[in-house]
């Protein structure tokens, strides 16, 4: 099977679908998303993802607001105000999956797991609900899952994005990728796509849109490992309300046992001299 990207800008581009042990993720180029919500649609059918309470949030045309349990693709309508009126920035959020991913560090039950796709996924039957995370993660994806009378098995547990797991596993792609009309979600391997989005940007800046730019395109603007989900952003991270320089919690944590254990020896070594020195 072939993952064909199109209309333009991306006419005849062909990504050939990737198998087992191949780093695959999303591109998802903000400069041609229309705001349709496809993606969301097509990412509750095929997962079974509830409905949360649509409602107007005050906030433009957003009635998700963010990601969540139960919203695991998140399209955002950020307002401008400009000269001539109003303008948007519309973007389809996701879980970043990323290389170094935290949630996947404090799990202490083994729910959450890295595929042989390279992507993290959380096994809702292992989840206990604990938390622990939800407040791991730097983008502030995960939630649990309250309240879904008709999914009993899965309430009180962390839900996310798993990249449509058993569509990768039957060689199809993501639902959402496969139902973005404008192909501004876009599915692959990682390499690929990413030579992709710097053609895509050097395009848009030959076009005069100089604050275009990549976000965890690769690891130098990140403290995560890099991620599986990267993006073609028309502004600074902070107006889609990302972190400037995401950093995974979990990455100091083996220095600071490894200097507590060392702390530890060496209050050890001293108790143990003081004692010897006591019986003289």
């Amino acid at each position: 099977m072939a993952v064909t990207s199109g209309p333009p800008p991306y006419p005849g581009e062909v990504l050939v679908q990737p198998v087992a042990g191949d780093e695959v993720g999303f591109f998802t180029d903000s400069s041609i998303c229309i705001g349709c919500k496809a993606c969301e649609v097509a990412c509750k059918q095929w997962n079974n993802v509830p409905v949360d309470d649509i409602r107007y949030l005050n906030s433009s045309y957003d009635n998700t607001g963010e990601l969540s349990a139960n919203s695991w693709r998140h399209v955002s309508f950020i307002e401008q105000k400009r000269d001539d009126g109003v303008a948007w920035l519309m973007n389809s959020d996701v879980c970043k999956h990323c290389k170094h991913a935290a949630c996947l560090d404090v799990c202490p039950t083994g729910a959450i797991f890295r595929t042989e796709f390279d992507t993290v996924v959380v096994q809702a039957d292992v989840c206990n609900g604990c938390g622990y995370c939800i407040p791991a993660c730097p983008f502030g994806v995960l939630t649990r899952r309250d309240g879904v009378i008709d999914q009993p098995a899965e309430t009180h547990v962390a839900q996310k994005c798993t990249m449509c797991y058993d569509r990768l596993k039957g060689g199809d792609e993501p639902a959402c990728a496969q139902a973005c009309p404008t192909k501004s979600i876009q599915f692959g391997p990682l390499p690929a796509l990413r030579e992709r989005a710097q053609r895509r940007l050097d395009v848009l800046h030959q076009e005069g849109v100089e604050s275009a730019r990549l976000y965890l395109a690769d690891e130098s603007d990140n403290e995560i490992g890099g991620a599986g989900a990267f993006f073609l952003l028309l502004d600074e991270p902070a107006k889609y309300r990302y972190p400037e320089r995401p950093v995974t919690p979990t990455k100091r944590v083996q220095g600071m046992w490894l200097a507590a254990a060392a702390a530890a020896a060496v209050a050890l070594a001293g108790v143990g001299a003081a004692a010897a020195s006591s019986r003289r």
